[in-house]
């Protein structure tokens, strides 16, 4: 199917689909924070007064996954490498199976709104601040980068304009997360799982249909080696194999999910343990779900684009854009569902920024307020956390901002960002949960040589970014399309001079970054403890008794390997 670049855009009636979504969001939050008397504390606004059920809490942890960037970029990967990507399932489920099983019940039972509080009560105050800190930080500078990079992209594909797009997501984001808490926050993105799985069920009917059926789609993604599940290739430099996903795959979920305040505080708001275990395999399923239809859109993209890929012909200039060309291509005749597609980019984000903002909220308000000023009034503190809910949105607005003098780098940002901070956090827990000899001081040197270790990887890599071969990009063509002014270098990247080790540890696969974080500051952590020696220990969940301990406490054969008891 030979695609002509022919100057597209959204219409009137795309814009009132995308404002029908916004109006929806922002009416779920007045009624959170309007409805019997509104949020009257911390409890209630940053955990809903932990009274909520699996499948709302499920579906909300699955559509904090799914930001814009997702949408945009999961289709493109599988464009371009392939329904390998599909394995990224399997380290979804094994992050949900090892969080239910390890992390959930420690956090639960303790009844912690601020994960890191765990870090004050396994090693000091000091670990903790540098625990929270780190994640402000981390956080704001990549929801900023989530609500920029949309924006940037489809102007670039659409026209739509920048400005428009960030003060309209970025203000109603904050307001209903400032009005409305954790609950509106869950609903908001129950709801907004639903737009985005209709616009992936739209562009996959209308993409088969142009093709020819499901089984052509299959056809030809078979005979140019789509379909490869089979790639067992150890080579950590290949972006996408099976045990990437196994290994790296399963600690970033791991890192997101099992310690990560933001997933953390909407498990722990449902009324039971088990119910928040439940909330867990809602959220599997609906990760499978979305992931399924994202990679589903990739391929049918690629039957579509055999012959004119839209990225070598110079029609788009970076791999995100392939999605917003296509449902502009093959809806050109359909007013409306291009703003199905643009709702349905934009739930991720609004889902992703709001989530975002409430947890940063809580952990500033439990780790910084409270603790220097006890003295204030549930009430007060209500107040407060709205106050900082509005100061975080218009922080992360600012970042979005000033995104823009990033040019195209936002995407890499993104992950940058994240996977710098998550990997060693994630190694901090466990050094607190499951090894007993573990010590303050040799937290905090895990922490900063896993972060430092995790910054400089993620860093080389950006600068010195892999080959296509070396990633494993899969071949593409443009030998049918309409010879206007193709440029058939699109593809390819300025690539700087670097050193020998630019083309082995610097090209490791994206996905290793939070993995290599976490390992090494597991492992320095233990070494640096060993070196100090046995310390006077600490209990956590000490008053607590029977089926409320945290797991594992007082199990003989688990004795040496939980780090229950602080040492």
């Amino acid at each position: 199917r030979p695609a002509a670049p022919a100057p597209r855009a959204f219409s009137l009636w795309d814009y009132g689909v995308f404002g029908l979504m916004l109006l929806v969001s922002t009416g779920i939050g007045l009624f959170y924070g309007l409805s019997r008397g509104g949020q009257k504390s911390p409890e209630a606004f940053f955990t809903g007064s932990r009274a909520m059920s699996a499948v709302p809490v499920g579906l909300s942890l699955s559509a904090s996954f799914m930001s814009a960037i997702q949408v945009l970029g999961v289709p493109a990967e599988a464009y371009r490498y392939g329904m390998k990507f599909l394995w990224m399932c399997l380290g979804q489920l094994l992050n949900s199976l090892l969080t239910a099983g390890l992390f959930l019940p420690v956090f639960y039972r303790l009844g912690l709104t601020s994960t890191y509080e765990y870090l004050e009560l396994r090693f000091s105050k000091k670990v903790r601040l540098c625990g929270t800190v780190q994640y402000i930080i981390a956080t704001v500078l990549y929801t900023g980068i989530v609500i920029y990079a949309p924006a940037l992209i489809l102007n670039q594909v659409t026209g739509l304009d920048i400005w428009a797009s960030l003060l309209s997501t970025g203000t109603i984001c904050t307001f209903y997360t400032t009005i409305g808490g954790m609950k509106a926050v869950i609903w908001t993105d129950v709801f907004q799982v639903f737009v985005m799985l209709s616009g992936f069920v739209a562009i996959l009917i209308q993409g088969t249909l142009l093709v020819g059926g499901p089984g052509q789609v299959l056809s030809i993604a078979y005979n140019h080696s789509r379909i490869n599940f089979g790639d067992f290739n150890p080579d950590p430099r290949s972006r996408y194999t099976f045990w990437t996903f196994l290994f790296g795959g399963t600690l970033l979920w791991l890192s997101m999910y099992g310690v990560n305040q933001a997933q953390v505080q909407r498990y722990v708001a449902c009324k039971t343990e088990k119910e928040a275990k439940r909330a867990l395999l809602v959220n599997q399923v609906g990760l499978f779900t979305i992931v399924s239809c994202a990679v589903g859109c990739g391929i049918v993209m690629f039957a579509l684009y055999k012959d004119c890929d839209p990225l070598l012909a110079g029609y788009i200039s970076a791999p995100d854009q392939y999605m917003p060309y296509l449902v502009l291509d093959i809806f050109e005749s359909c007013p409306g569902v291009p703003g199905l597609f643009l709702a349905c980019a934009y739930s991720g984000t609004l889902s992703t920024a709001s989530t975002s903002i409430n947890a940063m909220a809580a952990v500033t308000v439990e780790d910084l307020i409270k603790p220097n000023i006890p003295a204030l009034s549930p009430r007060k503190l209500a107040l407060v956390s709205k106050g900082l809910s509005l100061v975080y949105g218009t922080a992360c607005l600012t970042v979005a901002a000033l995104s823009s003098l990033l040019g195209g780098g936002v995407l890499q940002g993104s992950f940058t960002v994240m996977g710098v901070i998550s990997g060693p956090l994630l190694g901090a827990f466990i050094l607190g949960m499951f090894f007993p000899t573990c010590n303050t001081l040799g937290v905090f040197s895990g922490l900063s040589l896993g972060f430092l270790l995790s910054f400089w990887v993620a860093v080389g890599g950006t600068l010195y970014p892999p080959s296509a071969s070396t990633m494993g990009v899969l071949p593409s063509y443009a030998g049918l399309c309409p010879l206007l002014n193709v440029s058939w270098g699109a593809n390819s990247s300025t690539l700087l001079f670097g050193p020998a080790i630019a083309d082995d540890f610097y090209a490791i696969s994206y996905l290793y970054y939070g993995a290599l974080g976490t390992l090494s500051t597991v492992a320095v952590g233990l070494l640096t403890s060993s070196l100090k020696g046995k310390q006077a220990g600490r209990t956590v969940g000490e008053g607590l008794s029977g089926r409320d301990r945290p797991p594992f406490q007082g199990q003989p054969w688990v004795r040496h390997l939980t780090c229950l008891e602080a040492g």
